[in-house]
């Protein structure tokens, strides 16, 4: 499949052409999966469970967004290997925020961010 030889940047604008997420599947460190209509790396070798999806392992998995989204809509950070770097811009609640400190887990409005008008 030519989509598994796709840079990161490139894969995350087309998640459909990856492997759907399977609960009984076996992954290694570096595959890629579609779940939720969003592309996941692998960071961990491991066979799958029911409730070790993506959205939900992030011990095992990573996010990948599309670079091609200057202002992606903020989501919760749900561990270290997804925390928003310094100079990271997000959307939320209909504002505009780029992020001041590395590691960012806050919620835009709360700490490290600044709202960018």
């Amino acid at each position: 499949m030519q989509s598994a030889s796709l840079p990161d940047e490139q894969a995350a604008q087309i998640p459909a052409a990856f492997p759907g997420w399977d609960a009984a599947g076996n992954y290694q460190a570096g595959d890629r999966a579609e779940y939720g209509g969003l592309l996941y790396k692998c960071l961990q070798s491991h066979t799958a469970q029911g409730d070790w999806t993506p959205e939900m392992a992030p011990s095992l998995w990573v996010r990948i967004d599309d670079p091609g989204e200057e202002w992606p809509v903020w989501r919760q950070p749900s561990g270290s290997a997804e925390a928003y770097p310094k100079g990271a811009k997000v959307r939320y609640e209909g504002r505009r925020w780029e992020s001041e400190a590395d590691q960012n887990v806050w919620v835009p409005g709360e700490y490290g961010w600044i709202e960018v008008v």
